[in-house]
């Protein structure tokens, strides 16, 4: 099972806690760690035990295994949206967080939430987050905001959970809340396989010789079917290059040397969780998460690559994240829209627009069934701000 974590902001804890339930720091590229916020989707695995007393614990020391769960911490700065919105497409529910001693909503709260509304994440819960930080009464009406805005949202009922994940204050209640909320969802193994890639990246040491080296390395999600160790894969769109001013998309093909998931070595790798797919592919093409975006499956068998989208588009009222309260407004030609579709995020110019059907060429071609749901983001103040979703038509 995946979980995201999301938080409105720079600083809301999200990494922190991943941290208490996994016991793994997910802010690990050096940009993240110099300016103390996710940039790119993090990974990290935890497994949840039940004590003959009856509480829940991620301790193993005599308890019983409950399951493993899969955390992807989700960058909540608000200039981030696509990597955000790139990680809600391959979870199964999600840690909405909100710091106790800051006003809710805040501006990304409401965008996040409206996105997980979009993409159809139903299993959230809430986490009210720095308790340690304010007072009963300022706890409790902390807690009265975010039931006021969470009101007529797919939130409305979730629950909220108080907690520190500084000092792992609550942590076993939010562990209980996760196991009666946001249950494993049943599989379907005999359909095609699709794998969501979201990291890709290089895993050999510099001066490695050649004989030596290990292929690249694909990390992202199984949604569905099977993938087995030392089957053929296929990966699309595949490498981009630039040949006469255009850059174009070249498909990949490779095997699958093993695969990683949850901590453990697998022959075969079924949906639910995150996992690592090392390949025969030159290390030159997954370097620096290259490949992010890019969906795997069976030779043959993977979705079209589309440069160009014919895109049904809904419009929100209002502009999502923005501190004023914007309208949004029509989608004009010629505009340039950020899409995001599975895990790829992508921008496009606007070609054509009739009613609310647009045209839109693209500058990096997405791979993607038809009935995939696309998000709409619209540059405003230097910020890309949620305003629709769409399908092809």
């Amino acid at each position: 099972m995946n979980v995201s974590s999301k938080a409105k902001d720079v600083d809301h804890g999200k990494t922190t806690l991943t941290k208490a339930l996994s016991g793994k720091w997910t802010d690990t590229h050096s940009e993240e760690l110099k300016r103390g916020i996710t940039i790119r989707l993090g990974y990290a695995d935890a497994s949840f035990y039940k004590t003959k007393e009856g509480k829940y614990t991620t301790d193993a020391n005599g308890n019983t295994l409950l399951r493993k769960v899969s955390f992807i911490d989700a960058p909540g700065h608000e200039s981030l949206m696509a990597t955000m919105l790139s990680g809600a497409a391959i979870i199964d529910g999600a840690l909405l967080l909100v710091a106790a001693n800051e006003k809710c909503p805040q501006p990304q709260t409401r965008e996040h939430l409206m996105a997980l509304e979009i993409i159809g994440v139903k299993h959230i819960i809430i986490v009210q987050n720095k308790i340690d930080l304010v007072s009963s009464e300022e706890a409790m009406q902390n807690y009265k905001d975010i039931k006021n805005f969470v009101k007529g949202t797919i939130a409305e009922n979730a629950p909220i959970v108080p907690i520190s994940a500084q000092h792992n204050v609550n942590i076993d209640s939010l562990i209980e809340a996760i196991e009666a909320t946001i249950k494993t969802p049943k599989r379907d193994d005999t359909k095609e396989a699709l794998f969501f890639v979201a990291r890709s990246f290089d895993i050999n040491k510099p001066g490695s010789e050649i004989e030596i080296l290990n292929g690249g390395v694909l990390g992202g999600s199984l949604k569905q079917g099977i993938l087995k160790k030392g089957e053929e894969i296929e990966i699309r769109p595949g490498f981009r290059r630039e040949k006469e001013n255009k850059v174009i998309c070249e498909p990949l093909i490779t095997k699958i040397v093993s695969i990683m998931s949850g901590g453990e070595l697998l022959d075969e790798l079924r949906p639910g969780g995150s996992a690592a797919l090392l390949t025969s592919l030159d290390p030159s093409y997954v370097k620096s998460d290259t490949l992010i975006g890019n969906v795997s499956g069976k030779k043959g068998k993977v979705p079209e690559i589309y440069d160009k989208l014919r895109l049904e588009i809904k419009l929100l009222e209002r502009v999502v994240g923005s501190k004023e309260d914007l309208k949004v407004d029509p989608i004009r030609k010629g505009e340039i829209l950020m899409l995001n579709v599975n895990s790829a995020a992508t921008v496009g110019f606007v070609e054509e627009i009739k009613k609310n059907v647009a045209e839109i060429r693209l500058k990096l071609a997405v791979c993607a069934n038809k009935t995939d749901r696309f998000t709409v983001s619209r540059n405003l103040g230097s910020r890309w701000r949620l305003i629709g979703f769409g399908k092809m038509v």
